[in-house]
């Protein structure tokens, strides 16, 4: 079927990460950075010219659009999802991708940094892309396949179905959302608009996984209220709340931090620390995949609190609880059809489903919830976040192939 098709998810890819969209988690506004609105722009553009006629970016940065179904069957709409910014926790300014043809198996040196190193020993998986082309960064940056692999591979997607008509496939929406990686992915998606009944994220790693399973995750907020005095006549009268602050990260116990779980072990984890003498914030992310569990760390997380609070009669607090999202798994439970027309996808495309948990989040994970019952499909992203980052061309065509076969699938089981 893709015998003497010309794929263009490699250089659709090679563009996109060099712009730069990286999402601010301190911002207030909608998208946190008005730079990701320039790929959301170009994505429109080509989604036009394509002839998805019905392609518009709104104001806060989301990409829509159609693609007709090509079959009188009565086919659910699926939806196919993915984001276009990249995570504020490497530079993602002047990406500059390096295409390594024919990867040899020997160690990488990336040329802007030869000391960040990609290797078989560090990532195995490089050994399954031996003879084939892998894309990195130059070493300063990351790369962006998280997750502009996903917007890639669902544009090609889209200009293979168009060049094929023949092929039968229900109404297909497409969907790019900005700030995922700040968790606000999806706050000012307009679900009316979308207008799909079940929905794919393309947000994984090795080909072959499929994830139908994430944490639930909450954010906590710690607000220490000290009592500020001059330094040189601070005796008996300041409580530094920086100290306060110190002594409640002491204490948390280091089974349940990232460093020591994994698998589908949960964790209390402080990312953010901000403040003076006088006031401090802490901020905490609190994960689980027993959504019931969250309220277990959150507890303990009080506990040593008010335990530290004790020491400190003259100082308050204020503690906070916010929802960030819940395990897609239960509300995927409930539609199976989602998980099994795209395991048959992957059968049907030569790939072995690797069925493993997220320890993190999609939009996936709070569309589910908002009635958009998603699981997560692989692009092959490795690394990411890091200038280590690398992806395999081979995956991301493989992704491409799967979600024409899982169109069908869709159109076949209905």
């Amino acid at each position: 079927m893709f015998d003497n098709y010309q794929f263009t998810v490699t250089e659709r890819f090679i563009q996109y990460v060099q712009i730069d969209t990286q999402s601010d988690p301190h911002s207030s506004t909608h998208p946190t950075t008005e730079k990701q609105k320039k790929l959301s722009a170009l994505l429109t553009t080509e989604l036009l010219n394509l002839g998805l006629a019905d392609a518009y970016t709104d104001e806060f940065g989301y990409v829509y659009a159609t693609l007709a179904p090509t079959t009188e069957k009565n086919v659910p709409t699926i939806c196919f999802c993915s984001h276009i910014d990249t995570a504020p926790d490497c530079s993602g300014y002047h990406v500059k991708p390096i295409r390594h043809k024919n990867y040899s198996g020997d160690e990488l040196f990336l040329p802007d940094d030869p000391t960040q190193t990609i290797s078989t020993k560090k990532f195995p998986y490089l050994k399954e892309h031996i003879g084939n082309d892998i894309i990195t960064a130059s070493g300063l940056t990351l790369l962006g396949a998280d997750d502009k692999a996903g917007v890639a591979i669902i544009m090609d997607m889209v200009q293979y179905l168009l060049l094929h008509p023949e092929i039968k496939h229900g109404a297909i929406k497409i969907l790019f959302t900005p700030d995922e990686e700040v968790g606000q992915g999806t706050d000012k998606l307009d679900l009316q608009k979308l207008h799909a009944q079940y929905g794919y994220t393309l947000d994984g790693g090795e080909a072959g996984t499929l994830e139908d399973e994430t944490f639930s995750a909450d954010g906590v907020q710690i607000i220490i209220d000290g009592v500020i005095a001059h330094p040189g006549q601070a005796k008996n009268k300041m409580v530094n709340a920086l100290k306060i602050a110190a002594d409640i990260i002491a204490l948390l116990p280091s089974e349940l931090s990232p460093e020591k779980t994994e698998k589908r072990e949960g964790f209390i984890h402080p990312i953010h620390i901000n403040g003076i003498a006088e006031k401090v914030e802490i901020q905490f992310i609190i994960r689980d995949f027993i959504t019931a569990n969250l309220a277990k760390h959150e507890a303990l997380l009080k506990s040593i609190t008010e335990k530290v609070m004790l020491n400190y009669p003259q100082a308050t607090y204020q503690f906070l609880i916010k929802e960030q999202y819940r395990n897609m798994k239960e509300v995927l439970d409930k539609y199976p059809q989602v998980v099994q027309f795209a395991t048959e996808a992957y059968r049907r495309t030569g790939l072995t489903v690797l069925k493993e948990p997220i320890r993190g989040g999609t939009d996936g994970s709070r569309l589910s919830f908002m009635g958009l019952p998603c699981a997560n499909l692989f692009t092959g992203m490795q690394a990411i976040h890091s200038k280590k980052e690398w992806i395999g061309v081979k995956d991301m065509e493989q992704a491409v192939k799967m979600l024409v076969n899982l169109v069908q699938v869709w159109e076949e089981k209905s």
